[in-house]
This record gives structure tokens, sequence and C-alpha cells, in this order.
């Protein structure tokens, strides 16, 4: 074996290691690691497990786009700007959070993928992250819940959907998140043969997902046509020609339609780019339809069991209660007509 010629830090004089000082190194190097290892707390190893998640969700979300599938391991200075992007633009994530974000996916490639990320790579996602620490709005992310999405803003979003085939699914999409109160992936997995017209409206089987159980729920035909899930649904089958398989797909800068379904990340994409097109002052998320359709029909009067079997909720469900009572707050309030 070719001996290895290394320059010293202190003079620059070549030192020669042989086979067996090379042997030693190695093993030293893999004790390192898994010395490292065994010393990292349990929550920074769950941490980089979920930034690696956001990883795999962040390229399967560019592989939609660009019709090519990478390599998790392309850890590269186009990438990871590009996730730097993403995360801020798609998840709405907090600037601390994606600065985590940045090191648990360089740490996890080096460490469980064998690829040492080039250092011109992170520092250009930490240059592409300063201006987002710089902005009050995003610094406040991540510290309250999404905000839930009205009525009205539905109305605002119908007024500026995109024209064409896009602006079909986009609007039936968040009309029937909403409606169902769907989270993402439920939208994401709905299919059209479960999607079932009759005199009433809708009959939707909202499929489990992530361990959750499966469930049956009603739409019924909206007062505003414009705002109406129901003939939206109706509209986009029959632009699309769906009558099988997912129910929302992509659709191509040219009007074509993807055979795949659309991803959870694209649902909410879809979702926070309209509300952004329309204007709205809030930002809305993928959870905002949920959000909304609960506090919504609760102040319609609905009542809570009905409430809960559309939305999935369990009977004690935190979450659930937490939506009744911002949805209540103003009924009845105890400051209401006590002779103030």
């Amino acid at each position: 074996m070719t001996d290895l010629q290394v320059t010293s830090s202190s003079d620059r004089s070549p030192a020669a290691y042989d086979a067996a000082t090379l042997a030693v190194l190695h093993a030293m190097e893999e004790a390192a690691e898994k010395h490292l290892d065994a010393i990292r707390p349990h929550n920074t190893k769950r941490g980089y497990a979920n930034d690696w998640a956001l990883w795999e969700e962040f390229h399967d979300w560019l592989g939609e786009r660009t019709g090519q599938a990478l390599p998790l391991t392309a850890v590269t200075k186009g990438t990871l700007v590009g996730f730097v992007v993403w995360l801020d633009t798609i998840k709405l994530a907090a600037p601390n959070s994606i600065d985590r974000r940045i090191t648990g996916v360089t740490v996890t490639a080096r460490n469980d993928h064998g690829v040492e990320v080039p250092k011109a790579a992170t520092v250009a996602a930490r240059q592409a992250l300063k201006p987002l620490k710089n902005d009050p709005e995003r610094v406040a992310r991540g510290r309250g819940k999404a905000p839930a999405a009205t009525p009205e803003q539905l109305q605002q979003m119908n007024a500026a959907v995109a024209d064409g085939l896009t602006g079909l699914r986009d609007r039936a999409l968040w009309l029937m998140a909403f409606a169902i109160a769907g989270r993402s992936a439920e939208v994401a997995a709905l299919r059209a043969e479960t999607i079932v017209h009759v005199s009433q409206g809708l009959e939707v089987h909202v499929p489990a997902v992530k361990g959750r159980p499966p469930r049956d729920v009603v739409v019924g035909y909206g007062k505003n046509p414009d705002t109406c899930p129901v003939r939206a649904w109706l509209t986009w089958r029959a632009a699309a020609g769906i009558t099988t398989g997912p129910a929302f797909l992509p659709v191509t800068v040219w009007g074509q339609l993807g055979d795949r379904a659309l991803s959870p990340e694209a649902v909410r994409e879809i979702i926070a780019r309209n509300a952004e097109r329309a204007g709205l002052s809030v930002r809305l998320t993928g959870h905002s339809m949920r959000a909304g359709f609960i506090t919504t029909s609760r102040r319609a009067g609905k009542r809570e069991e009905k409430i809960r079997a559309q939305s999935g909720h369990a009977e004690n469900s935190p979450a659930f209660w937490g939506y009744i009572r911002e949805a209540d707050k103003w009924t009845d309030a105890a400051s209401e007509d006590i002779g103030l």
C-alpha cells in the first residue's frame, strides 16, 4: 500500500503514514463517531431524525415539480438553499427552526450516509437564512395555532383564483378541505370513486391516514355558488375527466394533468399560495381549513357530536375543545348585558 503524505499544520513538512498507522487512525475515527453518538442526547437524535424526514419531504416536493427524483445524499449548495426556501415559504417554519434543520441534515448526511456536506453549501444556506432572522413576522412563527379560515376569506380566495384547470383544482381542493375538516394528508389521500354525488350533496369517504381511523362524512350544497364545495368538486371532476384514482392531481404550467396524487405538502402549498394570492391579512396554512370548519360550524349552532363526526376528533380531544372554546367565547359572554 502506498504511504499517505500528510502536511503538518506547524511546519508544513510532509509526514508519511504506513498502512498500520492508517488502520489505527481509521479505527480511532470510527470509535470517536460511536462515542459521540452514544453521548448525544436522545432528544437531539430524535430531532435529527425529524430533520431528515423533512429533507425527504422536500425531495418528494422537488421531484413533483421537476419530474426528477434526486438522491437524498445530494446535499449541495443548490439543494440546501432550496430546502431553506421550502421550509420558509411552504412549511412556514421559524428561522431558528430552519437553522436547526440545516444542522440536522448535515449531521445525518455525514453520520448515517457517509456524505460530507461541502462547507460552501452550509455557508450559502445560512446566508439565505440571515434576512429571515431579521423579519419579526417570521421570528414569531410557531408561537401559536394556525389561524382558522373563515367563509369570508374563502370568498376572497375564490375571487383571486387562477384561471384554467389549476384554478378549478385549487378551489375544489381548499373547499373540500374546509367542508370535511380535513387534514392535509387526508385531502391528499381522497379518491374520486369514494366521493359520491347524491341529491343532497356529496358523501365522502375520508381514508385512514397515519394510524387515524377512516370516517364517512357528508358535504351539503352551499348557499353561495362561489364557495360551494359540491359545485366546486363537480366542476373540477368534469374538467379533469376524473372518475377513479386520486381526487386531486398535479397540473403542469401547460395545463396537463399528472397521474400521481398530490402530496400532503403540495396540499398545504396550494392553500397557502392561494391565500397569499388573495392578499389575506393572515397567513393561512393547511390546518386553517380544518380549524375554520370547526369554528364556523360551531358559530352556526351545530352540535358538538356532529362537528366531531365530521372532523374525526375524539370526544376528549383537547384540540377539539380548544376550537369550541374559541368559537363560543363571544356567545353569552360573561361581560355582556350586566349593566355596564
